[in-house]
């Protein structure tokens, strides 16, 4: 293995905006589908503040709204520095998972948060509405109309680094303790990232197996090509940042203690599954069809899905395009049910 340390400083800043509010969001920025860095949109956050007196003052304030349920816990040595990884065959884990309560898990954070080479410690993805549900209405950012359905997570620990991954939704990621460090790149650096398992996972999402630190270039040479693309933003307790639906993301907490809260939507209807689904079920379907198949099925998605080109349906009466009309509730039951069957058996 040759590595050599990376040295991100000549990527590109992502876009800074100042005094952000819902109407300049919605028309300037999440229509860019790019990633967005907004100073201070949280800065008045009383968990902002308290992070701002002590890293026991945040703790103490998140306690108080502590509802005993259970939370997740990632638990490695000290020696993978916060990098939460796959073992070297990629058939298990270099840490451990735990369920414990929230408070308990903020006095392990705390009893190492002067060690030098502390154990790593991260709970990611902790609802908070169910976590800690009082603290709700104290942590809104203003810009998402509040009766649009969103995925409130938590994400805390120490100095700890998460694997490049996109997620599905658009998230509001808004930093309430600790620097954290984003690297970001398009959907299209996809073939550049060396992607892990697809259905064996640290947390839910495929990771790209290249250490943003020390890239092995001998064995992933194109990620060269990839840090070309990247963009990178450094969020402050207060910042946060936009990631559009299906950017790639690595993220670093710089300091021995970090809080993050992610705000999740999609603007899809709600009965849509996640294409993943559609991939999966391609690799049944599709994959494996000899090449000229291939390309015919693609031509029959560009047209029927992507659509490409004019509206595949326009030729048709609405009432009679079937399962290409118009999706009602009725609609897509029955699809579902017969998606359910042809996969049985």
């Amino acid at each position: 293995m040759t590595t050599e340390k990376s040295d991100w400083s000549a990527a590109s800043k992502v876009r800074i905006w100042e005094d952000v509010d819902a109407q300049q969001f919605r028309q300037d920025i999440s229509s860019l589908n790019q990633p967005a860095l907004m100073k201070g949109l949280v800065k008045d956050w009383p968990a902002v503040r308290a992070a701002e007196e002590s890293p026991q003052a945040l703790a103490g304030y998140l306690r108080a709204f502590d509802s005993k349920e259970p939370i997740e816990g990632f638990f490695g040595a000290a020696e993978i520095a916060g990098r939460f990884f796959y073992s070297e065959d990629l058939r298990g884990f270099n840490f451990k998972r735990k369920k414990l309560e929230f408070s308990h898990f903020l006095d392990l954070l705390l009893q190492h948060i002067n060690d030098q080479n502390p154990p790593s410690f991260y709970a990611g993805a902790v609802r908070v509405p169910q976590v800690l549900p009082g603290i709700m209405p104290e942590i809104q950012h203003g810009l998402i109309d509040p009766a649009h359905e969103q995925l409130v997570s938590l994400w805390i620990g120490n100095r700890m680094r998460t694997a490049a991954h996109y997620d599905l939704p658009q998230n509001i990621a808004c930093v309430v303790s600790g620097r954290r460090r984003f690297i970001l790149l398009p959907i299209d650096q996809l073939p550049n990232l060396y992607v892990g398992p697809l259905d064996f996972t640290l947390a839910g999402q495929a990771i790209s197996l290249v250490d943003f630190h020390e890239p092995d270039f001998e064995r992933f040479p194109r990620f060269r090509e990839a840090m070309r693309h990247a963009q990178v933003a450094d969020l402050e307790p207060g910042d946060a940042l936009y990631l559009p639906s299906l950017w790639w993301h690595h993220v670093e907490t710089l300091d021995p203690f970090g809080a993050m809260v992610n705000f999740w939507w999609r603007d899809a209807p709600a009965y849509m599954f996640t294409p993943l689904i559609t991939m999966m079920h391609s690799l049944l379907s599709i994959r494996e069809l000899p090449a000229r198949e291939r390309e015919a099925w693609r031509t029959v998605f560009d047209h029927y899905i992507f659509q490409t080109g004019a509206d595949p349906m326009e030729h048709i009466p609405m009432e009679a395009r079937g399962i290409m009309g118009e999706m009602t509730p009725e609609r897509v039951r029955r699809l579902r049910q017969h998606l359910a069957k042809s996969l049985i058996g």
